[in-house]
């Protein structure tokens, strides 16, 4: 029975994960379009590095119960699981398009209002922080 559990908790983990992954994709659409253009580069930047993070937060909060009730363990290894996700698609989908390893990595430095590190900072802790905040723990 605990296979079918884990197996349950995978798949809705990835299922939120995809909801997620269309979010920051959209989040990237507007960021180019919109954002950089009317804020420049710096600023636009380091607003769609907030708003996605809120998209996260906020996804999780309202998906978390689809996950059942479940201890902080578990999340931080949802959440675990959500990082390498996102760092494998993104490592991969930049791979090929022909960036160089050197320009992917290059979204870690803040400097330039690059909020990536908090992006994935938030979405390795949102499932945590959700349980957390909805008092399961």
């Amino acid at each position: 029975m605990r296979d079918a559990t884990t197996g349950r908790l995978i798949g809705i983990a990835l299922l939120i994960w995809l909801l997620i992954l269309l979010l920051a994709i959209a989040n990237g659409v507007l960021r180019e379009s919109v954002l950089v253009p009317r804020l420049g580069a710096v600023r636009g930047l380091a607003a769609s590095g907030l708003l996605l993070t809120a998209l996260i937060i906020g996804v999780t909060l309202v998906a978390l119960p689809w996950l059942g009730r479940r201890g902080q363990r578990e999340l931080l290894l949802v959440g675990a699981g959500w990082l390498l996700a996102t760092l494998a698609f993104e490592v991969g989908f930049g791979l090929l398009r022909g960036q160089p390893l050197a320009a992917i990595l290059a979204a870690c430095d803040m400097r330039g209002g690059n909020l990536w590190l908090l992006v994935l900072a938030t979405t390795a802790l949102a499932p945590w922080l959700a349980g957390k905040l909805r008092g399961w723990f």
